[in-house]
């Protein structure tokens, strides 16, 4: 099989991170693709924008990757979005500033199209969170699939209905917007971090949920003085 690897969300969780690429070394999965959102929230992010630099074949823009360079209004983040946005600004030097001030905001193959919110309008950050939201966003891209992030939340949407597996096969009937939940700061109840693989042969959609050192990435969070609320919500998965 020839799996490409679809991440999203790593958010400066330096652990998820290096947890993720041991694995994708060991399933021999040489093509990696960050749906965006590599900063923010967590305690590590120049050394998570390495690794996506030396790891990645492409990496998108996400709000929060937005937000760190100046360009995003963030009066609509949450409290403590924006107190790690202000963190995250004061803690990355030119070298990265200039790195995700050039990260497109869509990349597409014949095959597939890759977004960080949505693709209808990328720079809108809008969330696909149900069926309803799908069929607007499936009129906006002609491949057979979209993979995005953005919501946290693994998800798979179809012209015919909405699921959760953890492994399947594209029909080709149908069309899809898979979101490959977050890397770095799940929000489905499950800590585990959250990876796609996508077999572009065959046709086939794995998920894949490591356990990683959360508790290391907690006090990290913490002794950054980056709010509580951040580090909490690792061990739950909310």
């Amino acid at each position: 099989m020839s799996y490409i690897a679809l991440i999203s969300d790593i958010h400066s969780n330096l652990e998820a991170l290096e947890t993720t690429l041991t694995y994708l070394r060991a399933r021999q999965v040489k093509e990696i693709y960050c749906l965006g959102d590599i900063v923010g929230y967590g305690p590590n992010p120049n050394e998570c924008i390495n690794l996506i630099r030396q790891n990645c074949k492409i990496a998108l823009m996400g709000n929060h990757d937005y937000a760190a360079i100046g360009s995003e209004n963030i009066n609509y983040f949450n409290e403590y979005a924006r107190k790690a946005t202000f963190w995250t600004i004061d803690q990355l030097p030119e070298e990265n500033l200039i790195y995700l001030k050039q990260l497109p905001f869509t990349f597409q193959t014949a095959d597939y199209f890759l977004v960080h919110s949505a693709p209808a309008n990328p720079l809108a950050w809008h969330y696909v969170l149900s069926k309803d939201d799908a069929v607007y966003e499936l009129d906006s891209f002609t491949q057979p699939v979209c993979f995005i992030g953005h919501s946290h939340v693994p998800a798979i949407y179809s012209t015919k209905t909405a699921f959760r597996e953890n492994s399947f096969y594209l029909q080709q009937d149908q069309r899809y917007i898979i979101n490959v939940g977050s890397l770095g700061q799940p929000r489905d109840g499950n800590p585990d971090l959250s990876i796609c693989l996508y077999d572009t042969e065959s046709k086939h959609v794995e998920y894949v949920r490591l356990k990683y050192d959360v508790e290391k990435t907690y006090k990290k969070i913490i002794e950054a003085g980056l709010p509580f609320f951040l580090a909490d919500r690792l061990l739950k998965g909310y």
